[in-house]
């Protein structure tokens, strides 16, 4: 007798939707729980090439913790796509600018760098304030601290 492994498929997910509180928490270890969750991995249907995840909303980006000195030492590089146009920023100067790219950054970091995780993370949503759009969803609040 055979025994076959079961392979989830996108209509087998049940996206749930969560809201996670960014106010205090540290970012590398907030962020490394929102990609787990984004990627489906404590779903029992897990399946690595299949999006089984569900869908995250950040409120309070903007009052992210660093720990030690990475406000000033924590650099963030991208190209403008001309000769010589490499920019970069600090993070503490991307918090006062873009608080919400912080996360969108680290959480990105932390999926695969294919379509796979670019469509996981169209379903992060991240906001610098209290307020997002998206309470028809019922988001259930996740504690990460």
């Amino acid at each position: 007798m055979k025994k076959y492994t079961y392979s989830a498929k996108k209509t087998d997910n049940k996206n749930r939707w969560y809201l996670v509180d960014a106010e205090g928490a540290v970012l590398g270890r907030m962020a490394s729980e929102i990609a787990s969750r984004l990627r489906g991995k404590r779903n029992p249907l897990y399946t690595p090439h299949v999006d089984t995840g569900d869908s995250i909303v950040v409120i309070n980006a903007d009052k992210i913790v660093l720990t030690g000195r990475k406000w000033d030492q924590k650099v963030y590089y991208h190209h403008t796509g001309y000769v010589g146009g490499i920019k970069s920023i600090t993070a503490k100067k991307l918090l006062e600018k873009k608080p919400e790219e912080l996360v969108i950054h680290a959480v990105r970091g932390m999926l695969p760098k294919n379509r796979l995780g670019r469509s996981l993370l169209k379903k992060l949503k991240v906001y610098a304030g209290p307020d997002h759009p998206h309470t028809a969803q019922k988001p259930e609040i996740l504690d990460i601290k």
